[in-house]
């Protein structure tokens, strides 16, 4: 056996271990939560920046209609979010992770979690929430967005409200969407791209997820995803 397999076989089972360790803190503390919705968004957006701004404005909002605020924890958007909950008294959740760079838990999360792995906080994001809402962002904003509407699209999880927020930016994506994925290509379905609602309005946002909870009711049973 070659060093490499050696390696695998003496630290594989440890991190077995850690994973699992991870999923039981987090699902211990998320279980407590109550209902929550999810704002995504970039870590680099500036405090001067409108986004940032209407980010605040929605995390104290969607407190105020007792959703706990879950954020990846970190600056821009995600702080923007945080404060907002907090400000209204609200859970207001941070899943931070350690990154090389950008990402230092911000101040405002008064349920913070730390993960190690991204996959078990992906979890986390998606199984404690029933709401999702993209502020502008990037690889990290997308992947979610893309990994989210794929669990909805494939009935893995509930057609949950999923609310991109800034039209200018997102407006290029959705183009190319509807032209190379749907129209040429048909890789999509026609009403795929009806999954997701697009705004500038915090009230629209809110009142979307107002709606969806009127309509189904509270969040009761764990997403068959998960289950």
């Amino acid at each position: 056996m070659n060093h490499q397999g050696q390696y695998f076989i003496k630290e594989d089972p440890w991190r077995i271990f850690r994973i699992m360790a991870e999923f039981v803190d987090s699902f211990e503390i998320m279980s407590r939560v109550g209902p929550a919705v999810t704002v995504f968004g970039s870590a680099r957006m500036k405090r001067s920046d409108p986004y940032y701004h209407a980010a605040v404005t929605l995390g104290r909002e969607l407190a105020k209609h007792k959703f706990a605020v879950i954020t990846g924890g970190g600056p821009g958007i995600m702080e923007a979010a945080n404060q907002g909950a907090a400000q209204a008294r609200g859970r207001s959740v941070g899943l931070n992770i350690a990154l090389p760079h950008e990402q230092a838990g911000n101040r405002y999360a008064n349920v913070p979690l730390h993960f190690h792995y991204f996959f078990s906080r992906k979890v986390c994001f998606v199984k404690y929430s029933c709401g999702f809402v993209f502020m502008p962002g990037g690889f990290g904003t997308l992947d979610e967005f893309a990994e989210i509407s794929t669990l909805v699209q494939t009935e893995r999880i509930p057609r949950f409200p999923l609310i991109l927020f800034g039209r200018k930016f997102w407006r290029g994506l959705l183009a190319w969407l509807r032209q190379q994925m749907q129209d040429q290509n048909q890789f999509i379905s026609p009403g795929d791209l009806d999954l997701f609602t697009v705004t500038d309005d915090v009230d629209e946002a809110i009142r979307v997820i107002l709606d969806y909870e009127r309509r189904v009711g509270p969040p009761e049973v764990v997403p068959k995803a998960f289950a």
